[in-house]
């Protein structure tokens, strides 16, 4: 069992940066593949950045060269670095955790890009 908890969301303006952090429970979190999502109102739930056990990245050509996911599994967590952020960035930011058929959510943060 893994319990993920994201902290690091507010509002900032269009342009800026933000940190997202989700931290794990389990000392075996080191072996799990871990993701960020994010869901705006009214659309589906898009992956925004994933990274393997190894360090391995990907991310969608929607945020690529602005969202940065990196991961300190001495810390058992994984941070979400986002800059230039825009106005379509806004969402709930969940961090996701998954190994085999074992796939846990956090609760989310929210994220506001505005002016």
């Amino acid at each position: 069992q893994v319990q993920l908890v994201e902290s690091g969301g507010g509002l900032v303006q269009p342009g800026g940066s933000l940190r997202l952090s989700c931290a794990a429970s389990g000392r075996i979190f080191s072996i799990y593949a871990a993701g960020w999502y994010r869901q705006a109102p009214g659309k589906q739930r898009e992956l925004v950045a994933a990274i393997t056990s190894g360090g391995t990245t990907n991310y969608p050509d929607s945020v690529k060269g602005r969202f940065t996911i990196s991961r300190d599994n001495a810390k058992t967590t994984v941070y979400l670095q986002m800059s230039g952020l825009k106005p379509e960035d806004t969402a709930v930011y969940y961090c996701n955790a998954k190994l085999a058929a074992m796939n846990y959510w956090g609760q989310g943060t929210q994220v506001t890009v505005s002016s």
